[in-house]
């Protein structure tokens, strides 16, 4: 039995970032860059003002107040060039090229229109409230890296370089095979022997939240040509097979022998961690890869979030170093001791004076999903049979992005 780090380190080994295609900006929300993106020219492309105001000379602000004769008007947008020379001033809105001949603006706080004149009332240094020509960046200089996560700022860099397609890594396709005989669909009547199917819903819920929408499910029953018949149909249509329940050791737990019987080697199968011990790793043909989740609820979710997302990230092209979360912070009330394994303990995040800190949340059993609905995510508590206590820092692995 491997420790989570272990076999973190074993799903790196197989992982690679899917191959580029090209996407029409619209669509690349999420996905991650495959190339850098670089300024197609300055960044202002030319000196503008930072404000409504007046382009003059600052030699003819000398005396501390001075009257200018007003020569045009600029504004955001105008190719407009009235040249500013000595005693004279343009009226500039924010955004605007800064005309030939100034060299600083004076805000309209600072002065006085009048008929074709405007006086002027500042000492104001020179240059004032000028952005200057390539003060942002210069042409050709890397604004986004490749393996860059594409959000709504990065989306706007794009467009502002006059991207309309990019370069991106494709996203792993995924799919989520529930097994057990007992699973029945939520909206079924349940004997006392059967159960609604919660793992489906929730896993693909957690995958659409964090970037991976799409996801689709299906139920299979404990019996061994079957699930082997649809884990070869996932396998030919998906880069990612999700497998929940019939992971462990009893008379019903078909994956690991399903997995094999596929043809796919299992990297890894059992892990030091509570909860998730039974997690199972496998690797197929063309750089396919299989997770076997465990199948009470808090189990399955804690193993998607130690390894399955991190494993999608890496896929989907981010950094190594970004694609398993998880933030150091203070513990708002002592947690339950690790024991021999690594304890994923739920928690939520506490606002205090302080900052944020995290205040564990207790469940009964693996199986107790209502309390992961009043969690952030989890507090990785070490092995050890000491208790952390109160403001002790732990690692936090968040369950949903914060708001």
């Amino acid at each position: 039995m491997v420790t989570p780090d272990e076999a973190w380190d074993i799903v790196l080994q197989h992982v690679r970032p899917q191959e580029p295609v090209v996407v029409p900006l619209i669509d690349a929300l999420g996905c991650c860059l495959a190339e850098d993106v670089r300024a197609d020219r300055d960044l202002p492309p030319a000196d503008r003002s930072a404000m409504d105001g007046y382009a003059v000379r600052h030699s003819d602000l000398r005396r501390p107040s001075c009257v200018l004769r007003l020569i045009g008007e600029v504004a955001a947008g105008s190719p407009a060039r009235p040249r500013v020379r000595p005693g004279t001033c343009a009226l500039v809105l924010t955004g605007a090229n800064v005309p030939p001949g100034a060299d600083t603006v004076v805000m309209a706080e600072q002065a006085r229109p009048g008929y074709g004149v405007v006086e002027i009332h500042s000492s104001i240094a020179a240059g004032s409230n000028i952005l200057r020509r390539g003060e942002d960046a210069r042409k050709g200089a890397v604004l986004l890296a490749a393996g860059t996560r594409l959000g709504a700022a990065e989306i706007g860099v794009c467009a502002a370089v006059g991207r309309t397609a990019v370069r991106v890594h494709r996203r792993p396709r995924v799919t989520l095979l529930c097994t057990g005989a007992e699973l029945r669909a939520a909206g079924s009547r349940v004997r006392p022997h059967e159960i609604r199917n919660s793992n489906g819903p929730a896993l693909c819920a957690a995958l659409a939240q964090w970037g991976y929408p799409g996801t689709r499910f299906a139920t299979v029953t404990d019996q061994r040509p079957k699930l082997l018949a649809a884990l070869r149909r996932a396998l030919r249509r998906y880069d990612v097979v999700l497998l929940s329940g019939g992971v462990s050791v009893g008379k019903y737990d078909l994956v690991p022998a399903a997995v094999a019987d596929a043809g796919a080697v299992t990297r890894f199968h059992g892990v030091r961690m509570k909860p998730g011990k039974p997690t199972l790793y496998a690797t197929a043909t063309g750089g396919r890869h299989i997770f076997g989740l465990p199948g009470n609820p808090l189990s399955s979710l804690t193993a998607l979030h130690e390894f399955v997302l991190p494993a999608l990230r890496r896929l989907s092209g981010q950094p190594i170093d970004s694609c398993r979360i998880a933030w150091p912070m203070a513990l708002a009330a002592p947690a339950e001791p690790g024991g021999g394994r690594v304890h994923h303990m739920l928690a939520r995040l506490v606002s205090e004076e302080s900052g944020l800190s995290v205040a564990p949340v207790i469940s009964q059993s693996s199986a107790d999903l209502a309390s992961a609905a009043g969690a952030d995510g989890v507090v990785l508590v070490p092995v050890s049979r000491r208790s952390p206590g109160a403001g002790e820092t732990v690692l936090f692995r968040p369950w949903r992005p914060l708001p």
